[in-house]
């Protein structure tokens, strides 16, 4: 665990927010020179703080209306189960996210289709015909609003 003074919570917050920005762009923001800011964002990455920076696309931009999540049941239990279905689910372009969790579900799936019918053939082609998946409940997004996090 790493100290964070009122700077590196700063440079977090507006890293979050795009982290595009030059180093020289978010020392002026702090009011740091680009030299300083540099050394804080090496020091939170090497310290794994910061673990990479993504780039976050437009899903209907691209052609993908529709998002789904899906939990996942399987109809076995067991660490090779988990691990097969984990191997295959993540091959599925369409899958955005896959997620072993606790609770009713096994997997939380994050699942992008361009309109509802085809996210009916990912469904029944690719998912349902995975190894080991038995109960299986979809949610639409209808909206969603990102939030800045712990930091924000």
């Amino acid at each position: 665990m790493i100290a964070l003074d009122e700077s590196d919570r700063r440079l977090l917050r507006l890293m979050m927010r795009d982290a595009s920005q030059s180093a020289g762009a978010l020392g002026r923001a702090l009011g740091l020179s680009q030299p300083a800011t540099w050394r804080r964002i090496r020091r939170l990455e090497d310290a794994g703080v910061i673990t990479g920076r993504r780039l976050r696309l437009n899903r209907e931009a691209l052609g993908f209306g529709v998002a789904v999540f899906l939990g996942v049941k399987l109809a076995r239990k067991g660490q090779l189960n988990l691990a097969d279905f984990e191997r295959a689910v993540s091959a599925i372009p369409e899958v955005q996210t896959v997620e072993h969790v606790l609770g009713l579900f096994d997997f939380r799936l994050r699942v992008v289709a361009r309109d509802l019918p085809d996210f009916e053939r990912v469904l029944r082609r690719r998912i349902m015909t995975l190894p080991g998946v038995g109960e299986v409940e979809a949610n639409v997004l209808l909206s969603e609003e990102r939030r800045p996090g712990p930091l924000g």
